[in-house]
């Protein structure tokens, strides 16, 4: 997947979960602040996002990835790495 479409995906997610309809999603919005989410709003954003690109993300990664850009890049380096869905595929077992 490419940048535009993570960032569409993303886009659904964060309608999602903050129950507001976005116009646009900025790469230099910052997650937390710009979208008012708390920390347990932030492990429901972490759990949506793992679910849907089947990645996983640790608490410690999305805190050093705090705009969109950064968790875009953080979502195509994990789809990229192959060993992630061996990773996923023995969670699922």
């Amino acid at each position: 997947m490419n940048h535009e479409q993570i960032r569409a995906v993303l886009k659904t997610i964060f309608e999602e979960e903050t129950g507001e309809s976005l116009s646009e999603l900025r790469d230099e919005s910052v997650i937390a602040q710009d979208f008012a989410l708390d920390s347990v709003d932030m492990v429901g954003l972490l759990m949506r996002v793992e679910g849907h690109f089947h990645v996983r993300l640790t608490n410690a990664e999305l805190a050093e990835s705090p705009t969109v850009g950064s968790l875009i890049d953080l979502v195509r380096t994990k789809l990229a790495r192959p060993e992630q869905g061996a990773v996923e595929a023995r969670a699922a077992a």
